[in-house]
């Protein structure tokens, strides 16, 4: 008989759970309801040895700003490749998505504008009134083909979006100027990077 002294709780037990083992065989697990794993097994689950902690405040911050820095690394990587959870609001979404593509499968004037921009800032150096007529000239003429071109592009954007998505609330003449700014960048240059070949089928 066992005596218990006042004031004392009877000494509960927690029910043996079996469990069954890789092998077959089931084994008793008390209280968590599984076998306490091998000193190797729970090894082998880590993926790496885990860094001691930080002693000086100053390597805590140089731990923190690496942590900040590779989310960053990754997040932009994600967003160039044309991720939905990474872009800004401003490159969301599948009409966006669709305006890239129709962008970047052809041959826009646009992308030369800074080459032409470029040249027209050496001419202004050059003394030379003959050259900075004729730069000019390039110029203006330039600009309206470029406006010709960027007319074009709006009407094929908004013919697409209207195709693939008839019920979208995305406003057209956004989304084609959308397009157009991006026509007006060099293509190695836009960001998210262009998914489609030049002369693909969009």
């Amino acid at each position: 008989m066992k005596l218990r002294l006042p004031g004392r709780r009877a000494d509960t037990t927690t029910p043996d759970t079996p469990v069954l083992t890789p092998h077959g065989s089931t084994a008793v697990g008390v209280g968590k309801g599984r076998p306490t794993p091998k000193r190797n097994e729970a090894q082998g689950r880590r993926s790496g040895p885990v860094p001691p902690p930080p002693t000086t405040r100053k390597e805590a911050y140089r731990r923190q700003r690496e942590q900040q820095v590779a989310g960053r690394g990754s997040a932009r990587e994600a967003a160039a490749r044309g991720d939905d959870s990474s872009l800004t609001a401003r490159d969301r979404g599948p009409e966006r998505r669709l305006v890239r593509d129709v962008v970047d499968a052809r041959r826009n004037l646009g992308s030369f504008f800074l080459v032409i921009a470029a040249l027209l800032l050496v001419s202004l150096v050059v003394p030379s009134q003959a050259l900075k007529v004729y730069s000019s000239f390039v110029l203006y003429a330039f600009f309206l083909v470029l406006v010709v071109d960027s007319i074009i592009l709006s009407r094929k954007i908004k013919a697409k979006v209207a195709e693939r998505f008839p019920n979208t609330t995305q406003k057209p003449n956004s989304l084609a100027w959308y397009g157009v700014s991006r026509a007006t960048m060099v293509r190695r240059w836009r960001f998210p990077k262009p998914q489609v070949a030049i002369g693909a089928e969009v």
